[in-house]
């Protein structure tokens, strides 16, 4: 359904940090930056970028927004928090862990421009 998702950074350099971390900590390759100064990660199902805003304003979350990246299993998702937290993250939410009452694992963090992002297991 998606082609790509981007969010804002105030700094590329300490974001791309952060992402490399946290995506690698998922197996995927370091972000490329291109000659406007964006970051992308490109995979087989879609791209997810970080951009400073075009307009020249200060980049900054959106309040309900959250991007989620898929996890192969509960450790996954806890090398990813613990990842982001060690690069310049946040924790938010609940603990990292198993939300018995969907039957999904869940761990949340705030990027270093404070962007909501989570990874999401559906359990079976």
């Amino acid at each position: 359904m998606f082609s790509h998702i981007m969010v804002g950074a105030n700094n590329i350099e300490e974001s791309k940090a952060f992402y490399d971390a946290t995506l690698g900590a998922l197996g995927y390759k370091p972000g490329v930056i291109d000659p406007k100064g964006r970051c992308f990660y490109a995979t087989k199902s879609g791209i997810f970028s970080i951009s400073v805003p075009i307009d020249g304003e200060p980049a900054g979350p959106g309040n309900g927004s959250t991007v989620g990246f898929a996890v192969d299993s509960p450790e996954a998702g806890d090398a990813w928090h613990a990842a982001g937290i060690e690069n310049g993250g946040t924790t938010c939410e609940d603990a990292p862990g198993i939300r018995e009452e969907m039957n999904i694992y869940l761990a949340y963090l705030r990027d270093p421009a404070g962007n909501k992002i989570c990874a999401l297991l559906r359990m079976s």
